[in-house]
């Protein structure tokens, strides 16, 4: 069982959780979970038994050295911590790797630490690879227990149907545990798969925005961004096949986007701009 260190009674507390592993191509969405750690110096809280659910062989234990001597073994497993907002909401962050064996168990475990801190409202990020091209805005599928909620976040419903990961049966968990839950979704390109993946990663981290009603300090995040579509943008024109299939993903992907519609995603831009822009600008 988890086993919670002190911990001062929360306030409206909303959890936010990625997984390593199946459920994060490019590290897209642990990104924004290491990146809201270190941005709201989260404490840590609580971690997992990493015996109870990952096998060694497969997921093994890391040897750290410092100086060239050895400081310690960092073990596999599922952290928790917890960051008290500008606004007074509390938010739970949960930074894991994608468990090897046991996962109902993992899960339920999972859902009574939401109970036992009084958590209402679950926000949980993944990434997958797509046909999606790197110059254009990261994709960002998403779907909730309360089906309304994809709507009013303006998100592309996912549809997608097949095998999952420790994402989805958490989900699934929460939403039978009567929580509302809203899972978000990045697009990363398959052609750039290598982690890290910046623009997705602050995609994510904008859904994050919108879904807890506040703004998240980017850091260098922007940059880092632009820094990567250009260095990928550099690697396509040495490559004229990679450079040709990515104007065939852009040409794919124009067509599908209505004039209306890139709009629409202007006006909702803006509207965030005024929304989140500090009363003393």
């Amino acid at each position: 069982m988890v086993e919670l260190e002190s911990v001062p009674e929360l306030v409206d507390p909303v959890l936010v959780a990625a997984f390593e592993g199946w459920n994060d191509a490019g590290e897209a969405a642990s990104g924004v979970i290491r990146h809201l750690e270190t941005t709201w110096d989260a404490v840590p809280i609580a971690e997992l038994d990493p015996d109870d659910y990952y096998d060694f062989q497969v997921t093994r234990p890391l040897v750290e050295m410092v100086d060239g001597e050895t400081r310690g073994v960092t073990w596999p497993t599922t952290r928790v911590s917890y960051a008290r907002l500008p606004t007074g909401r509390d938010v739970v962050l949960i930074h894991g790797i994608e468990p090897n064996m046991r996962w109902r168990s993992f899960c339920r475990e999972l859902v009574g630490l939401m109970i036992e801190l009084e958590v209402r409202n679950v926000v949980l990020l993944g990434a997958l690879l797509a046909d999606s091209p790197h110059t254009r805005p990261v994709p960002v599928t998403g779907a909730a227990s309360r089906p309304t909620v994809v709507g009013t976040l303006h998100l592309e419903p996912a549809t997608y149907e097949g095998p999952t990961g420790i994402l989805g049966v958490l989900q699934d968990a929460c939403g039978t545990a009567g929580l509302d839950t809203v899972s978000l979704w990045a697009s990363v390109p398959h052609y750039v798969s290598a982690p890290p993946s910046p623009k997705a990663t602050l995609a994510l981290l904008r859904r994050v925005e919108d879904v807890l009603d506040v703004t998240v300090p980017l850091g260098e995040l922007p940059e880092e961004a632009r820094a990567w579509e250009n260095g990928v943008n550099e690697l396509a024109e040495e490559d004229s096949e990679v450079a040709e299939y990515v104007r065939t993903l852009e040409e794919q992907k124009d067509a599908t986007e209505l004039p209306e519609a890139s709009g629409d995603a202007i006006a909702r831009e803006f509207e965030r701009y005024l929304r989140r822009r500090d009363p003393d600008d």
